[in-house]
């Protein structure tokens, strides 16, 4: 586990403070996972959206919903088909929160598409999607505690397509030659810096296809990354 410094848009960091709470089951008729008490959930998504950030576009947009009644979901969620103004597609698009995007979009300018044009001298133009939004409990096992997939607030990146048609995917590139490595190493590392949780490969087998990004608090002040 490596704590890093995260750059994390002004308004989702100044409330980012958050208590244990209480633990309870949930999902009688539905995923069966344990709920932990986050007040901090709906002031930072608030702000968020109050902020301004996000402006919808034809590749950013407001969902009415994602699903009926249920602890999972967000306020006022968004689908997010292309990052950095369209460039680089969401494949398929994904369901977040609003404080997703701006990092999501944050991460693809600042860090992949540098990185591809650096290791590859290919423009970035796709990233493929595996999950989103998910009701469900964490990596899907019953009676665990309920997932960030679960609030829009997590998502999972599997490959990156370059402008030349080349893609390079997590599961094969990590081990694969050593400019996929040192790529895909590059942009983990660098999505610490975005994200307060970021998990790959070295984590354990069931990331081994997969980036899983998230905005979870951790610590007292929530800004404690977890990057493994």
């Amino acid at each position: 586990m490596v704590l890093r410094r995260l750059r994390v848009f002004a308004p989702i960091a100044a409330l980012m403070l958050s208590g244990l709470g209480l633990l309870w089951g949930c999902g009688t008729t539905g995923p069966d996972f344990v709920v932990k008490s986050d007040p901090w959930r709906s002031p930072e998504e608030r702000a968020c959206l109050a902020s301004g950030v996000i402006q919808q576009t034809a590749f950013v947009h407001a969902r009415s919903a994602l699903g009926g009644p249920s602890v999972c979901g967000a306020e006022n969620p968004f689908e997010m088909s292309a990052a950095d103004n369209g460039r680089v597609a969401l494949r398929p698009a994904a369901s977040l929160r609003c404080p997703m995007i701006p990092q999501i979009d944050s991460w693809v300018t600042q860090v992949v598409e540098p990185a591809a044009r650096y290791y590859f001298r290919q423009d970035l133009v796709e990233l493929s999607v595996l999950a989103s939004y998910s009701c469900r409990p964490m990596n899907s096992v019953d009676g665990a505690q309920i997932s960030e997939h679960a609030y829009a607030n997590a998502i999972d990146v599997g490959g990156f397509k370059l402008s030349n048609g080349d893609k390079i995917s997590v599961l094969e590139g990590w081990n694969g030659s050593e400019r996929e490595q040192a790529f895909l190493r590059r942009i983990h590392d660098g999505a610490c810096l975005y994200f307060t949780t970021v998990l790959g490969p070295n984590y354990n087998s069931l990331h081994a296809n997969h980036f899983h990004l998230d905005l979870a608090h951790h610590g007292v002040s929530g800004l404690k990354g977890y990057c493994r």
